[in-house]
């Protein structure tokens, strides 16, 4: 059945790209893009994504298509991304089923972490145009003014809202993550549980390219450690779970990470769960990150060496 909501542009661009116009919607999801699974005229079934086109677009399908054409588990994309006025769009796979691996314990991390550990291997040598500016919610390294990065969405809300503790830790964190001196690497940055399935007991797809980053390894696997829990609204991982992810990655990768590494890692776990917390405060929302935040800021932080 086809949506009267499809854009305009959709059906000539499918016939253009893909070889056959839509006949009908699998799915439609619009959150910070919108996304669309269409069956075409002939019976395959594709997914098109299309977003603001903020110059990060095309490394980020590229790197994808490195990464499927190796195997990775992840939907091969089918067009590079083209421009369509002020959109990026890109088609790729559909690639569904498989479910959500729940709990955060750090058996459990230790799984996530082997993932991740496959992922940045394999983005190594994936030569494309850093993908900048990074995600919002991973952008402590920002030029603009103030502690946060300019998100006119939340940055136009009385910032009183934010809790004092939410903006010290975002600060503290931010000044050490901005002292290390380490060479930016290409990862994922949006490493939620709610962003990966399974099937039997293997990951069966990994999702969100879009939201790939240029930063240190460490603080990437860092934010990941802190970010895999599958839960809606997202929250902290414990300490103790954000450990053995840290633990299991350096073991898979064979290296371990230096005790600037180290603390880089522990530094960046907070800071996605200070921006989700900023962002529950400013939409009055239950404060879940928040109270992670608050209750294991401290212990973090020791570990980050943020004074």
């Amino acid at each position: 059945m086809m949506s009267d909501g499809l854009p305009d542009w959709l059906p000539a661009w499918c016939a253009d790209r893909l070889g056959a116009e839509p006949v009908g919607v699998l799915f439609e999801v619009r959150q910070m893009s919108a996304v669309f699974g269409l069956r075409l005229a002939g019976g395959r079934e594709v997914v098109v994504k299309a977003r603001e086109d903020d110059g990060r677009a095309a490394s980020c399908v590229a790197a994808q298509a490195r990464l499927a054409e190796r195997g990775f588990p992840c939907a091969r994309p089918l067009t590079p991304a083209d421009t369509v006025g002020a959109l990026a769009v890109h088609a790729e796979e559909y690639r569904p089923g498989g479910e959500p691996l729940m709990g955060d314990s750090p058996d459990v991390a230790a799984r996530y972490a082997e993932v991740f550990a496959r992922l940045m291997a394999g983005l190594v040598d994936v030569t494309v145009p850093p993908p900048l500016p990074n995600p919002r919610w991973a952008r402590w390294d920002h030029a603009d003014p103030g502690l946060w990065p300019a998100v006119p969405l939340l940055d136009d809300r009385d910032q009183a809202a934010v809790p004092e503790h939410v903006v010290d830790t975002a600060a503290r964190v931010r000044k050490r993550l901005l002292a290390a001196d380490l060479p930016c690497v290409l990862g994922h940055a949006d490493y939620e549980g709610q962003n990966l399935r399974w099937r039997d007991g293997e990951v069966w797809v990994v999702h969100d390219w879009d939201s790939l980053a240029w930063q240190p390894e460490a603080a990437l696997v860092g934010a990941a450690c802190g970010s895999f829990v599958h839960a809606s609204p997202p929250t902290l991982a414990p300490i103790e779970s954000s450990a053995a992810f840290l633990d299991a990655y350096q073991d898979l990768r064979g290296r371990r990470f230096t005790a600037e590494e180290l603390e880089v890692a522990w530094a960046a776990s907070l800071w996605q769960a200070a921006h989700n917390a900023r962002w529950e405060a400013l939409h009055g929302s239950t404060p879940v990150s928040g109270e992670a935040v608050r209750a294991q800021a401290t212990e973090r932080l020791r570990r980050a060496d943020a004074a």
